[in-house]
């Protein structure tokens, strides 16, 4: 069966289980799954229930879809991803991405765990990406290109929503958020970088690294989605004398605490729209 058969059968079966209609793809990150609570659901599917997904592994991502209003707003969101580390392919990875686009959504918003590599910012600051550094072994879009999902060059020159990245900057201020626009690195994982890897991707331009979520961004933009990407900044990893050992349980519990001011954020943005 075709990529492209597999999108159509997924989404026909989420079909059968609703029939509401998403405006907004919302992708939740580790520790960062609380804004779940918030939707006002109509329907809610087990990942292990959609034709060619696959099964969320990783601590505090529950691995089902969310449809419901945040607000007024109707939303699908997955709460909890896949990540390459995980031992998935990168198709794999990023397929419900390209489910949500043949649900019909207009715009995809993003939200991860990152370490910072920016000397001014503190955990809890909260990255708008608005460029990003893919260093990632494997890319998506390798392969035979399907016209029907988007072309086989796709332009990457504005990956990240400039009228999105603005609202939300905005909403910030208004709402005194720690948020700054900034870079975002992504390598494999799963272990954390060593102090020479954080400095190099300091060097690099980073503003803060993690684990995910460019490869959904590559797709989303190879079929034309708008897209928001905001990165909870969980510990701060440069310069090198800063670093200090770091387990999960303590980037969740930091994102825990910071989570409110992403998922206003989100909230007002949507509001807005």
């Amino acid at each position: 069966m075709s990529l492209y058969d597999q999108i159509i059968e997924a989404a026909d079966t989420l079909r059968q289980h609703t029939d509401f209609q998403p405006r907004t793809g919302i992708v939740l990150g580790t520790g960062l799954g609380k804004l779940a609570e918030s939707v006002a659901l109509v329907a809610e599917v087990p990942y292990t229930g959609i034709p060619h997904f696959a099964k969320s592994t990783v601590q505090s991502h529950a691995g089902k879809l969310l449809f419901g209003h945040l607000g007024e707003h109707p939303v699908v969101v997955m709460s909890g991803r896949f990540h390459y580390y995980e031992g998935w392919s990168m198709q794999q990875v990023t397929f419900p991405i390209r489910v949500l686009h043949a649900l019909g959504i207009e715009r995809l918003i993003i939200t991860n765990a990152s370490g910072g590599v920016n000397p001014h910012w503190k955990g809890g600051d909260i990255c708008v990406v608005r460029d990003h550094l893919y260093l990632l072994p494997e890319n998506p879009l390798r392969g035979e290109n399907d016209e029907r999902l988007g072309p086989r060059f796709p332009d990457l020159s504005k990956p990240y929503d400039e009228n999105l990245r603005c609202r939300v900057m905005d909403i910030a201020a208004r709402h005194g958020v720690r948020a700054f626009e900034g870079v975002y690195s992504a390598l494999q994982g799963p272990n954390l970088e060593t102090p020479a890897e954080y400095a190099m991707l300091r060097t690099m331009g980073s503003d803060c690294t993690g684990m995910s979520s460019l490869p959904e961004v590559l797709v989303a933009r190879h079929m034309n989605i708008p897209v928001l990407m905001l990165s909870m900044v969980t510990n701060v990893a440069f310069p090198p004398q800063v670093i200090r050992e770091t387990t999960v349980e303590e980037v969740i519990a930091i994102a825990h605490a910071a989570e409110p001011g992403l998922s206003l954020l989100v909230r007002e943005l949507l509001n807005e729209l």
